[in-house]
């Protein structure tokens, strides 16, 4: 794929390869549906039909190549490869539409094709890569656990690719911890308005799975558990075949930005039992997607949006909850930021903060987050604080040495039983919300140090202090924007 002229970087080779290996799964997966229920002998009709499906075009190592190939793939009409003429295979995949208006396995992948396109120009090295990807055989179990290997290492490489852009995917430890403390049940809802490639919903996906010992169970599990948006097309794709191979056979996940919803419009048949999402941090939203939220309640900065639409998101009456990830700035902003923690504080109770060290989410940023989790069974009474050590002899973690699960594992021992020691301890949220005279809320800080903590020596090189100062003042930048803001407002 490297040779093609038409593949400038590993952003344009991974979606390809990608929707290659895609069809490859479907057909392969079609391929031994077809086969139990011919055992069964039940009739079988797959989502994609001959002379369209991989085993048509693609497996025949000396099948279509050169211009016929590329003129296959990318033409509203086209011969195909039985010879006759109809409609090119992406023209085919964007027209499939599920049966009796229900949203079935068609439907995700119309939904996937219309967002890509075929940037190879040489049909003759596209052919080469059919020929190699028509080796793996998702049908055997062995090259189904290499498969894993190699998606794993896929996802790692879009990461990287992708870090410049500023898009941060959440390490598995911290999702398999979020899921864990946040216990999704099976009959409950779980939602990711930011998915990515779908880290958080396979992982709930899977901790569900555990629950579902029928076929009741698992039909509910199949169509009534697992929801994401995802606005970009490459991990749109991804999380796709990430929840099909995984075992989720019709994923709905949706292909737009989640805070195109208008708040005031959310009820009640919007909502869902549990939110886990590390929403992105940092970015600066349209004016369209700013008029979605109260005039009051608009800022630059996107974690805020999204901690609003989350808040709105779930269910009433102690049936929802969440576990969210943000940065430091969002726990000690002022101005619009202290509004919307006052929200979260009076009408959610926000019972954890977990606070993580830096370098967790390396190598994309140093910037230090947190895991707030919270629910919808009161106001916030007491909040109690977690402080992640940082690793053992090292100043941060970093993408060669990272964070292990191991590590969070003192406090998931801590969450069963909690009690204040070195690394934890609580306060009164309410006592957080400062006010004015006219009763309006100018604070709410929830950047709470460790007051249990010994003294912290600074081992950071000059370097690195720069870099953090750097960043701190892009977080104050982004703060005094939403303060001159609100001062406009009162003039």
């Amino acid at each position: 794929m490297r040779k093609d002229k038409g593949l400038s970087g590993d952003l344009d080779r991974l979606p390809m390869l990608t929707w290659i290996m895609f069809l490859k799964f479907l057909d392969d997966m079609e391929h031994i549906e077809e086969e139990r229920a011919e055992m069964a002998g039940k009739p079988y009709r797959g989502a994609i039909e001959a002379p369209y499906r991989w085993r048509d075009w693609a497996a025949e190592e000396g099948g279509i190549t050169g211009p016929d190939l590329i003129k296959f793939l990318t033409s509203d009409v086209a011969e195909r490869p039985d010879g006759t003429q109809g409609l090119g295979l992406f023209a085919y995949l964007r027209n499939l539409r599920g049966h009796n208006g229900t949203r079935g396995r068609k439907d995700v992948i119309a939904t996937v094709f219309r967002g890509l396109s075929n940037r190879m120009e040489s049909g003759y090295l596209l052919r080469d890569v059919f020929n190699l990807v028509d080796g793996i055989h998702f049908d055997s179990s062995e090259e189904v656990h290499t498969l894993g290997r190699l998606y794993e290492t896929l996802l790692r490489e879009m990461r990287d690719a992708a870090g410049d852009s500023g898009e941060f995917y959440t390490p598995r430890p911290i999702v398999r911890f979020m899921v864990q403390m946040s216990d999704p049940r099976l009959g409950e809802t779980v939602l990711d308005p930011a998915c990515g490639t779908g880290g958080f919903l396979t992982e709930a996906y899977a901790h569900m799975a555990e629950q579902a010992h029928t076929v009741e169970k698992r039909d509910v599990l199949q169509s009534l558990s697992i929801y994401g948006g995802e606005a970009k097309p490459l991990p749109f794709l991804l999380v796709q075949m990430n929840l099909l191979l995984h075992g989720l056979e019709a994923p709905k996940i949706t292909s737009d930005n989640s805070l195109r919803a208008r708040l005031s419009e959310i009820g009640e048949a919007d909502r869902v039992n549990v939110i886990l999402t590390n929403p992105p941090f940092g970015g600066e939203e349209e004016t369209g997607i700013l008029n979605n939220f109260p005039e009051d309640r608009r800022t630059a900065e996107t974690a805020l949006l999204f901690l609003q639409l989350i808040m709105r998101r779930l269910k009433r009456g102690g049936k929802g909850r969440a576990a969210v990830v943000v940065p430091h700035g969002v726990l000690f902003g002022d101005g619009i930021a202290a509004r919307i923690k006052a929200d979260l504080l009076k009408e959610f109770n926000l019972h954890t903060v977990v606070r993580l060290p830096e370098g967790v989410f390396a190598p994309y940023t140093d910037i230090p987050t947190n895991i707030i989790f919270f629910d919808t069974t009161r106001a916030t009474d007491e909040i109690w604080f977690y402080e992640q050590p940082k690793p053992e002899g090292r100043k941060k973690y970093s993408k060669t040495a990272p964070l292990t699960f191991d590590e969070l594992k003192p406090c998931v021992e801590w969450w069963k039983a909690r009690g204040e020691n070195e690394q934890a301890w609580k306060v009164h949220g309410p006592d957080l919300i400062k006010t004015d005279e006219a009763g309006r809320v100018v604070a709410c800080n929830l950047d709470m140090k460790n007051p249990n903590a010994a003294g912290v020596i600074d081992h950071r090189t000059p370097l690195e202090i720069v870099e953090s100062i750097e960043a701190k003042e892009q977080r104050i930048l982004a703060i005094m924007i939403d303060i001159k803001h609100t001062l406009s407002e009162m003039v």
